[in-house]
């Protein structure tokens, strides 16, 4: 956990009033436990993307939210893409192969064709 000055101090860019907009809009989430708000290594890892976004790429305010919103999205899309592939491993060869046919490029090609 990272506490709000220790965090304006490791990412030069930032902004403390960008910080507690992005705070307020719950663009990131700190903990709170009745002392000063900290941020987890996922919260911070989360603001320095929104930093690059904001002060290298140049991505709107108003654009923020969705860009964020698509990138958890992909984000959690391909959390649960490891978690099928562990699921599968687990399977006798039999179904591997099976579900590889079935996801193949050449399968959705011949399914088309139907």
């Amino acid at each position: 956990m990272i506490a709000v000055d220790d965090l304006l101090a490791t990412i030069s860019a930032l902004q403390r009033s960008d910080l507690e907009r992005w705070i307020s809009e719950e663009l990131v989430v700190p903990e709170q436990d009745g002392g000063p708000l900290t941020f987890s290594d996922l919260e911070c890892a989360r603001i320095r993307l929104i930093c690059t976004l904001t002060y290298e790429l140049d991505v709107d305010d108003s654009a923020l939210p969705v860009v964020l919103s698509l990138l958890d999205q992909l984000y959690d899309t391909r959390q649960r893409l490891f978690s099928l592939t562990r699921a599968i491993k687990t399977q006798d060869e039999t179904v591997q192969l099976a579900i590889a046919a079935a996801t193949s490029p050449e399968s959705k090609v011949q399914e088309g064709d139907h």
